[in-house]
Order: structure tokens, then C-alpha cells, then sequence
């Protein structure tokens, strides 16, 4: 059985590309919409809405990493994605979750670290 892998972006559309604000995986919106993301979706519900899309992923990042053996790669280990499925991640995402995604995870005992590097380890 192959690993996850996202909807990787056939083509170079950057400017229509949007990265999830709690995992940071860039996909299409169109991506987000047809399958969420596929790696926060419990959370993030953004499958079939346009709203949450819009509240819950940015246009607005710097840096892509293509991360295509995620539990083996340093990189991914380092932005703190080594758990989540091969694809294309934002280095720094801009923005914050919504406050309701914030809530749901401290209710599962889980901290919010910001994806824009403000909160360095």
C-alpha cells in the first residue's frame, strides 16, 4: 500500500495556490473543496465549503518544500510536517486559524504553534 500523498498543483498557478494555516500543505482551492485537507480535515472541515476554505487556508505564504518521504526527511522534521502526508508545504504561512479551530484544540489538549514563525522552538 502506497503512503497519502495531497492533490499536488499540476500546474504553476501561484497565485491561486492556498495553504492550509494549521498544517500548511499548499493545494488548489478547488483541491481543498473537493477532499479538504488531508491532513487536518477532523478539525479544519474545510471539504465542500467555500467559507471555511476562505477562513481556514491563505493565499498568503513564502516558500514551497515538496516533501515526498515525510517520517525519513529532516526538512519535514523541521517544519514540524513529518507526520502529515507527502505534498507540497508552505515554509511560513500568514494568518491564524479561526477561533474555533483554536478552541477544539486546547479541548483536545493540543497548542496552536502560528505556521508564520513567530513562535520559534
Amino acid at each position: 500500500m502506497s503512503a497519502p500523498v495531497a492533490d499536488i498543483p499540476t500546474q504553476a498557478r501561484s497565485k491561486q495556490l492556498r495553504a492550509c494555516l494549521l498544517c500548511s500543505i499548499v493545494m488548489m482551492p478547488a483541491a481543498f473543496r473537493r477532499d479538504g485537507c488531508p491532513n487536518c480535515e477532523e478539525i479544519m472541515q474545510m471539504k465542500g465549503s467555500q467559507d471555511r476554505i476562505a477562513a481556514c487556508t491563505t493565499q498568503y505564504f513564502d516558500g514551497v518544500i515538496a516533501v515526498m518521504d515525510p517520517e525519513h526527511s529532516w526538512v519535514a522534521r523541521w517544519q514540524r510536517t513529518s507526520k502529515y502526508v507527502r505534498g507540497m508545504y508552505a515554509v511560513r504561512v500568514k494568518g491564524r486559524i479561526p477561533e474555533d479551530v483554536e478552541t477544539e484544540l486546547e479541548n483536545r489538549g493540543l497548542k496552536y504553534r502560528p505556521r508564520d514563525q513567530t513562535d520559534q522552538d
